[in-house]
This record gives C-alpha cells, sequence and structure tokens, in this order.
C-alpha cells in the first residue's frame, strides 16, 4: 500500500512574483548613471499613472552599515529611511507589494524582465551580463550609432525583432512600460458578503425580500450582471449549494476577515466586495465603482457625500491590500474601515441614500414602503 506523503504546511495558493515585486523590469547596458537618469525620467512620466520604486546598489567603498534603523521625516510628507538589513527575496517582496512597478539597476541584480540599453562602449558589461536578457521587453539606444553585439544576436536572434527606441524618446518608452504595467492589473471577482450573524434583525438579511427574489440573489446578480466571477462569502461553518463559496478562514472577524480569506484563497485577483444587506445599490453604482477603480490606490471604495469615512463593504480591494490587512491584524485591528481611512484610497463620493444598510425590523419594512 502507497503511504501519503506527509504535508509539514498547508498549501496555499502563492501571489504571482518576479525575483523582488508582482512587477519588475532590470534595466541594463550602460552606465549606471545613465541608468538612474533614465528611470528618474520615466517615473516622472508616470507618477500619476503607478507606483514606482527602484532598486539600485551603491558604489560607495566607504560607507559602513549603521548601527541602528533611521526615519527622517520632513513636514512635506517625505520620509527618508536607511534600513541596516540585507536584501532578502522573501522579505522585498512584502517590502515591494505596494509598488505596481519596480525598476531595477540590472548592472546589480536581475530582473525577471529587462529592458536593453545599447552602448558601444559597454560590450564587455552586457556580454558577462548575456544570460540575465532571457525577457527583454525592448531596446533602447543610447546613440544613433549604437549597435547589436554580434554575440547578442547569436544567442538571441529574435532581439533585433523588438521595439527599438531612441534614449531621448521619453514619451514613446514611457508609453510602452505602462502598456507592462496595464498587462499586470489583477482582475476583478466579485465577494458577497453573507456570514453575519444578522442578530439585530432576527432573521438572515441575505433572504429577506426586496426585489422578488432574496436580498443574497439579488446581491450576486448584480456583480455577476457585470462580467464578474462571483463568490459568496459564508460563516466557518457553512456551505452554499447555489453558489460558489469561500469559507472564512479568520474566524470571528466579520468582513475583515472575510476579505483576508478571500485573498487567501486568491491573492491574485482584485475582490469586489459588497454587503447582502445593501438594498439601494443598484447596477448604476456597481458600474461606477468599476469605472472608477485604480489599481494604483490600496482600494477603490465608495463614501456617503455627507459622510466622514468610506464604506468598506461597497469597495474593490487591489491583490496589495492583503498584506495591509496582515499587518493591521497583526496590531489588534480587525476594522477594514481604520485600514482605508490610514491607506492611499480612491474614493468614490455617491449618495447617501444609495448605500443605506438596513439592521432592524423595523427598517427592513420601512424600506419595502418606500420601495413600492
Amino acid at each position: 500500500m502507497e503511504q501519503k506523503k506527509h504535508q509539514k504546511h498547508t498549501k496555499l495558493p502563492l501571489r504571482e512574483n518576479d525575483n523582488f515585486a508582482p512587477n519588475e523590469i532590470a534595466i541594463l547596458g550602460t552606465k549606471c548613471s545613465i541608468i538612474a537618469d533614465f528611470v528618474q525620467k520615466i517615473a516622472e512620466n508616470l507618477q500619476k499613472k503607478a507606483k514606482i520604486a527602484y532598486l539600485d546598489a551603491s558604489h560607495s567603498d566607504t560607507i559602513s552599515e549603521p548601527l541602528f534603523d533611521t526615519f527622517t521625516a520632513h513636514h512635506s510628507g517625505n520620509l527618508n529611511v536607511v534600513l541596516s538589513e540585507h536584501l532578502n527575496k522573501n522579505n522585498d517582496k512584502i517590502r515591494f507589494s505596494d509598488y505596481d512597478l519596480l525598476f531595477i539597476n540590472g548592472n546589480h541584480y536581475k530582473g525577471a524582465k529587462q529592458i536593453l540599453i545599447l552602448d558601444n562602449e559597454k560590450e564587455t558589461s552586457v556580454l558577462k551580463r548575456l544570460d540575465q536578457l532571457d525577457r527583454v521587453q525592448f531596446i533602447v539606444k543610447l546613440n544613433d550609432d549604437s549597435n547589436f553585439f554580434d554575440f547578442l544576436i547569436e544567442k538571441y536572434p529574435t532581439v533585433k525583432n523588438l521595439k527599438c527606441y531612441s534614449i531621448n524618446d521619453i514619451e514613446a518608452i514611457s508609453k510602452h512600460i505602462y502598456n507592462l504595467v496595464q498587462e499586470k492589473i489583477a482582475p476583478v471577482q466579485g465577494l458577497v458578503l453573507a456570514g453575519g450573524k444578522s442578530s439585530r434583525m432576527g432573521k438572515d438579511k441575505t433572504q429577506l425580500e426586496y426585489y422578488g427574489k432574496s436580498q443574497l440573489d439579488h446581491t450576486v446578480e448584480l456583480l455577476e450582471k457585470n462580467l464578474l466571477k462571483t463568490f459568496v462569502s459564508v460563516a466557518v461553518d457553512q456551505t452554499s449549494e447555489k453558489y460558489d463559496y469561500i469559507q472564512d478562514r479568520f474566524v470571528d472577524l466579520g468582513a475583515f476577515g472575510a476579505v483576508c480569506s478571500a485573498f487567501q484563497y486568491d491573492p491574485n485577483k482584485a475582490w469586489f466586495v459588497l454587503a447582502a444587506d445593501l438594498p439601494f445599490v443598484n447596477n448604476d453604482l456597481i458600474q461606477l465603482l468599476l469605472k472608477r477603480r485604480n489599481p494604483t490606490k490600496v482600494a477603490t471604495a465608495v463614501k456617503g457625500k455627507s459622510k466622514e469615512f468610506v464604506e468598506p463593504l461597497i469597495a474593490i480591494y487591489e491583490p496589495k491590500a492583503y498584506p495591509k490587512l496582515l499587518s493591521y491584524l497583526a496590531q489588534g485591528y480587525s476594522c477594514p474601515r481604520k485600514v482605508l481611512i490610514n491607506s492611499d484610497v480612491e474614493i468614490v463620493e455617491v449618495d447617501d441614500e444609495l448605500i443605506r444598510n438596513i439592521n432592524t425590523p423595523e427598517e427592513y419594512q420601512q424600506v419595502l414602503k418606500e420601495l413600492k
């Protein structure tokens, strides 16, 4: 009889990452100073479209390891950080999880994707890193007379077919890089919250009827009508015969646990989270939120025009929200609104009436009268 292989740790879906970050491009083929200047110009063009970071190496021989980490804050909002630690690919994937694109100085570190700058004076440097050029996205010529090296064409014959730019063509290069960012935007899936206790209502709120069907059915249909594969979030001891469902893995944490459970189920999707006790949410509101979605932010969330804070249960949470949620949980916070209030969030203001939630029998009867 064949013995079942022992698995020590629970096998979870992994976040899709490159070497250091979810999306990275190494730039190599020329001097480090030219690479740094190139990154600066591209970042200036894309600063409102994508959150960008740059990984480089110091060339100083005199720098010494700091005795302690320093955090220097400026009143403008800038925070300069000096850490006493080494690169670690597992920790770096957490550090860079908040960025839409990580530029890498390819003279020092290998990137999963590359941009090759052709510089006739750096033939030896390119030869040394030839094996790193396995996913070149496009070519940049440093000068008009910059040439493809023979050994480069020999190893990668199709490299000459790639799009080629002049290094001064910053606008076109920026558009190309932005398209690469767009390709990595996570698809959106729906998550209908249906695992609450409905203690104030005295009965399951998801089974109340406002439109001739259960509110659960109505809410799922709203998301599916907009072509979102939709799951129902249920308590740890619940299932659903009618819908695909995700059971709570973070028990007794309410909506916070439901969102974290969805990300544990699939950390590579954005989740359109919608509570099932919002009878005035309509298709126009769903479409508005999808249209205004900003993947560079942690989330895109609705806020009532007269409300002070965003509504965390009508929101699109991006994959970068997951580590942030877990970091708040580690501090003892399980309020999704607190996370959104203190994060970079795209806010969509709507009339307060659209986002009224119904919690008591009296409120339910009142809504029925209004709908008639």
